[in-house]
């Protein structure tokens, strides 16, 4: 074996310039596998991240539907009139959980459930000066929303804690704070769709990570958003919630919508639209990898192919020497998994290195409060993944050349 080796080692070193070349294409191959893919995959994790820690596992709310009915309907059968309906309203209806609250109550004695935020939330207007902005505002119990969605660490200015001893305070984000150009401490109305107005004082700007968020939101207690709409203590429009296991969720969800009548979505449901596009992403990244490996793959085949012809001579003198057909093509095998393991390990510390400064680039911005730098993922099974890919690459690359060489015939190859 050791003489299969050092023939290999020999062919290898005889074609030095398409070794190199063959090498380096291997190299590319799988450092381009690791960096795309320590790129994609952070990115993908870091807006998982966000996305899931603004989002409740479970959202439970009263999911208004238009009543389609129409008061010609009603009319009876068999009469003898004539009935002319313009532009018929809508039935007035309210979005609050009729039961909230004792809703709230059971789902926190359910053991499955990690903690419960009852919220009233409605669309308003605020104003500052000259300055309307459509937003949102969301009552809220302090406590439970920061156990839930950690709004403490996201707090860039001002305090938490200090909107339940505030009188009419709010938590603004820190979007819609920079389009009204207030801070804390500036007072600033706000108008319901109920024409309804109210001065809040800016005690807080807070920052997700998530524009639509930051641009629109805003919290205040659970009694102030219901002074504001003018809706008595037990009015509540949204219970989120956030489970000990996640992965049930889906199931979960539908067994609350069957047992409290309202629509329950888990996160999956809500976020489907993001998981559908991390998916795309990563199929898009192994395509381009693995036509990178195949490129590197057909060039050591090409180089293979070469290799044989142009040593046809020797390989029948190896023959006539008593090697048998198996000895050779181990010989070729053992120049393609030379290619491969030299190329992967080159690879791998490319990949490394090459991910590892784009993890050092400053990526500094007023979008992301979370992101210094671009996130990076440096898991162990990609390295892995890459050694083995590429290894396997060259082995079937050199596969057939090598089996063609097994097949030479000696005797007409010495005959000429």
């Amino acid at each position: 074996m050791k003489t299969l080796f050092l023939i290999a080692r020999t062919h290898l070193l005889s074609r030095l310039k398409q070794t190199i070349v063959a090498v380096l294409g291997v190299t590319f191959g799988i450092g381009t596998f690791i960096f795309l893919i320590s790129i994609t995959t952070g990115s993908n994790d870091f807006f998982v991240d966000v996305t899931l820690n603004n989002s409740p596992h479970i959202h439970i709310y009263n999911d208004i539907q238009t009543d389609r009915a129409s008061v010609l309907d009603l009319a009876q059968e068999g009469e003898a009139y004539a009935n002319v309906v313009r532009h018929q309203r809508p039935r007035q209806t309210k979005p609050n959980l009729k039961d909230g609250m004792r809703i709230v109550e059971l789902l926190r004695q359910d053991p499955r459930v990690y903690d419960v935020a009852p919220q009233v939330s409605s669309q308003v207007f605020f104003q500052y000066g000259p300055v309307n902005i459509n937003g949102t505002i969301t009552g809220v119990e302090v406590e439970a929303e920061n156990r839930l969605f950690d709004l403490g660490e996201k707090i860039v200015a001002g305090d938490m804690n200090a909107l339940p001893a505030a009188y009419n305070g709010v938590i603004m984000g820190s979007g819609l704070a920079k389009k009204l150009n207030v801070g804390v401490g500036d007072r600033v109305n706000i108008t319901t769709p109920r024409g309804s107005t109210l001065l809040l004082t800016v005690v807080a700007l807070f920052r997700t990570g998530l524009i639509d968020l930051d641009n629109q939101q805003s919290y205040a207690t659970l009694a102030t958003v219901q002074k504001i709409l003018e809706e008595p203590n037990s009015y509540i429009t949204d219970i989120k919630l956030k489970l000990n296991e996640m992965d049930r969720a889906r199931t979960i969800a539908t067994e609350y919508a069957q047992q409290f009548g309202y629509t329950a979505k888990d996160w999956q449901t809500a976020n489907a639209a993001l998981e559908a596009n991390l998916r795309v992403n990563n199929i898009i990244i192994y395509g381009v990898v693995v036509a990178i490996l195949f490129v590197a793959g057909f060039g050591i085949f090409n180089i293979l192919t070469m290799m044989i012809y142009e040593k046809m001579k020797d390989i029948a003198i190896l023959k006539a020497m008593g090697f048998s057909g198996g000895d050779i093509r181990r010989i070729f095998l053992i120049e393609a998994v030379s290619i491969g393991i030299v190329g992967a390990l080159f690879g791998l510390v490319f990949g490394f290195v090459s991910s590892y400064a784009m993890s050092l680039v400053p990526f500094e911005n007023d979008i992301m409060v979370q992101m210094d730098h671009l996130p990076v993922n440096f898991k162990l099974s990609f390295y892995i993944s890459g050694l083995v890919f590429g290894l396997l690459t060259t082995t079937i690359a050199g596969y057939s050349p090598s089996r063609r060489a097994a097949r030479i015939d000696p005797v007409e190859i010495i005959r000429g």
